[in-house]
């Protein structure tokens, strides 16, 4: 593997991990919402990375897993997101 790219995962990993424990609780919803949307390229990414057919059947399997995750991360996401939004709602039907 090579080490730059080595470097640039793990620190990837501190930075996330920093920033995810400096966010103040209440905007925790906004920035979700921004980062579901972001999390779309990496499905656009991951169905790249299944077609690509030099890889082999690996490539395939890894990139297909890869698509089926980050689908479940946005609906997920997007759920979550409209769920908490509506406990701001007030009115009856809610």
């Amino acid at each position: 593997m090579n080490p730059l790219l080595l470097f640039v995962f793990v620190l990837a990993i501190y930075l996330g991990v920093y920033l995810i424990n400096k966010v103040p609780s209440q905007l925790h919803t906004p920035l979700m919402s921004g980062s579901n949307a972001i999390s779309g390229i990496t499905i656009v990414g991951a169905m790249i990375a299944a077609g690509h057919a030099d890889g082999g059947p690996i490539v395939t399997v890894l990139g297909t897993l890869a698509v089926v995750a980050a689908t479940i991360n946005v609906v997920g996401g997007y759920l979550v997101t409209e769920r908490m939004l509506g406990m701001f709602k007030t009115g009856k039907g809610n």
